[in-house]
């Protein structure tokens, strides 16, 4: 057979007779030439005209298609094809993204008795599903009448269950469904009395136990069925509504499973296997379409190109991630919405207040400045020169968090979700101008907290350089390393790269917070420090009891400023392991650094060019920091909040609007009346 045979050639080639993997990829080699080059649905319908037309015409090769039809049911289980294809063979999500990295990057072979396995490899292609739906009801019933076998001829394999004085009532097709809806019933059971699932189901959904009378339910589907498979049939069709009815049942109970996780935490592989549950209970409506249906040849077509496509998601670790961590995206939106309302001013109190907090947050770095500096002289390795700038970042933002002081990049991961909350109440009367004003609100706010910290940092590192130079008379850095620092920040090398680049670091910490908040509410880490007899043992009561409250409260906040102070200091060094040469920019470690320059070069300093381009880049890392982890942030926080059809035109003509007649309310708040009170903004 050529590369790309013509249909002729193909029908010479038929083999009925042949080895399984070659029988398989003459199928293969069929629907390929059904396919053509992908590029005309019509011509692809035309193809299987064409091929019913010309196999009318040879009556041998019509009678070798349907010996080889035969053939091929009696090898294949379609039944797993039907019930299985598109579903996870494991239970667990790390399970399953395993195997789609096998399925993605591991070939397959025709030589093969699973009719997943085949299918996956006949058709393989998104355009399948296409042509396959747009075949017209008259070739649906030609290809019907080709590859019906006559019941004489069907396998004990196909439909062995089916009770002998019954086999001739029923096609192989239907003794196929029949099956795969036992086992789709089956998987569905299984599910349902899975403790995960029955633990988090609401006592009422456990005390109408709807899982248990699923089999019962199907089997009398079936026997009504077998009995007399005309779909009109009143028996047929009470058993059929009341098995519809059970599975609605088991699919409200499951879904009083979203309440408890909400509550208390979300499981990835809980979401995972309700998500399979929803997607069996609609795979169960397309196969009885298929069986109970007037329109049962079209209803076949559909589901046959809808297994194409499950089969193309199949393989897709994106959509894996995307599908099944979509709760925990929405959970981590709502903790950092709720989070970032604290770092919106909305008053002259609040704005003094955010002032105050970001001026601790900068001394603070003042003294992290110095740290680095003093690390740098022990002459560490690569990874352990990171791993103590790690420990000095960490515990200076743990520390800048829990004295309640703020550091103006940690604010935009936290406030974009506030934002993105809002926006979907802009159908209101309003609402745009609302939107405005906490636009104007947050820029006011993040101005607010860059001008607090860098204020302090730089009088801060230069006091501290003065101390040293009266104790030990030498500055915190020599001049040879002073002046590798104002190379490191010159604008037109690639600080601007690194500045992005850290922006998705302090984007990152911000998620690490939520899956860890979560992780410890899911397992009850509070419950467990507060009445765990070991701990109580370990800690006393009254302890334990502390311990536990203040982790709840403070989890998310520990958890993002551990992990940001690790990935500012060991990321550059993995990166070199690799030869990336990545670093990190953030913006008020770099003004430290650049006034601790200044400190040990003196004046003269101000005369070199290569101050100023450092100086210049401080501008341009704060505003990728913050705009880098807000845009990242504000994207997730859209998507996990459901919010879509943005007026986008709208909101920009507003923003210019207010800039132009209003300008200072970015950058200053209005007097606020003599009775206003809010509440204060605090750090972390």
């Amino acid at each position: 057979m050529s590369a790309k045979p013509d249909l002729s050639e193909l029908l010479d080639a038929l083999d009925p007779q042949a080895d399984l993997a070659h029988r398989h990829l003459w199928l293969i080699a069929l629907l390929a030439w059904v396919r053509g080059n992908r590029d005309s649905v019509p011509r692809a319908v035309a193809r299987v005209s064409l091929l019913l037309d010309a196999l009318q015409q040879r009556p041998e090769t019509r009678a070798k298609l349907q010996t080889w039809w035969q053939k091929l049911l009696a090898t294949v289980d379609a039944t797993s094809l039907l019930a299985d294809y598109g579903f996870a063979s494991r239970s667990a999500f790390a399970s399953e993204l395993t195997e789609r990295l096998r399925l993605k990057w591991l070939p397959g072979t025709p030589e093969t008795a699973d009719a997943a396995s085949l299918f996956a490899l006949a058709l393989n292609d998104p355009f399948d599903a296409q042509w396959i739906n747009t075949l017209d009801q008259a070739t649906l019933e030609r290809l019907a009448e080709l590859l019906q076998a006559n019941c004489n001829h069907v396998t004990s394999g196909v439909c062995a269950w089916v009770p002998r004085a019954r086999l001739c009532q029923v096609s192989p097709w239907q003794a196929t469904l029949l099956e795969a809806l036992t086992f789709c019933t089956s998987q569905i059971r299984a599910t349902g009395f899975s403790p995960e699932l029955r633990l988090r189901m609401s006592a009422p959904a456990r005390e109408t136990a709807p899982f248990h009378a699923l089999d019962s339910d199907v089997i009398a589907l079936q026997a009504a069925f077998l009995s007399d498979p005309d779909v009109h049939n009143p028996a047929c069709q009470a058993a059929l509504q009341h098995y519809l009815s059970r599975l609605d049942a088991c699919r409200h109970a499951a879904a009083t499973v979203y309440t408890h996780l909400d509550a208390h935490g979300i499981s990835v592989n809980l979401v995972f296997q309700l998500r399979q549950l929803r997607t069996r209970v609609l795979r169960i409506r397309a196969l009885l379409d298929c069986l109970m249906s007037e329109q049962a040849q079209r209803h076949t077509a559909q589901l046959l190109a809808h297994l194409v496509m499950v089969g193309q998601e199949r393989q897709s670790v994106r959509a894996l991630i995307a599908a099944n961590s979509s709760m925990l995206a929405a959970k981590v939106a709502e903790r950092s919405s709720e989070t970032g309302e604290h770092y919106i001013t909305r008053t002259r109190t609040q704005y003094f207040q955010m002032l105050r907090d970001a001026a601790g947050g900068g001394a603070m770095i003042s003294l992290t400045t110095l740290l680095k500096f003093v690390i740098a002289t022990l002459g560490l390795s690569a990874f352990w020169g990171g791993f103590a700038d790690s420990l000095n970042y960490a515990a200076s933002f743990v520390l800048v968090y829990l004295l309640h002081w703020t550091v103006a990049t940690k604010q935009p991961a936290m406030t974009a979700p506030a934002m993105a909350a809002k926006l979907k109440e802009l159908g209101s009367p309003g609402a745009v101008e609302i939107f405005v004003d906490e636009v104007a609100h947050l820029m006011r706010s993040q101005v607010a907290a860059i001008m607090g910290n860098l204020a302090l940092v730089i009088p801060g590192v230069l006091l501290i350089s003065g101390a040293l130079w009266l104790a030990f008379s030498a500055p915190m850095v020599d001049a040879a390393k002073a002046a590798y620092v104002l190379h490191s920040l010159d604008l037109r090398g690639p600080t601007v790269l690194f500045a992005a680049f850290t922006g998705v670091l302090l984007f990152a910490s911000s998620i690490i917070a939520g899956w860890v908040e979560n992780w410890f509410v899911l397992y009850r880490l509070d419950s467990a420090i507060r009445y765990n007899p070991r701990m109580t043992g370990l800690l006393g009561r009254d302890r334990a009891e502390r311990w536990a409250s203040f982790m709840r409260r403070h989890i998310a906040g520990l958890a993002s400023n551990i992990s940001l102070g690790f990935m500012l200091g060991l990321v550059p060094a993995f990166a070199a392991f690799f030869g990336l040469g990545l670093e990190v920019r953030h913006v008020t470690l770099s003004t430290g650094l650049i006034a601790a320059a200044v400190a040990s070069l003196g004046l003269g300093i101000f005369q070199q060019s290569a101050f100023w381009w450092a100086l210049l880049s401080i501008v341009f890392i704060g505003v990728l920091n913050l705009g880098v982890s807000f845009y990242l942030a504000f994207r997730l926080a859209l998507r996990a909040h459901s919010v879509s059809g943005v007026d986008r035109k709208r909101i920009r003509q507003a923003i210019r609007e207010r800039m132009r007649q209003r300008l200072g309310s970015f950058f200053w708040p209005a007097p606020e009346p003599a009775s206003a009170t809010g509440q204060e903004p605090h750090g972390g």
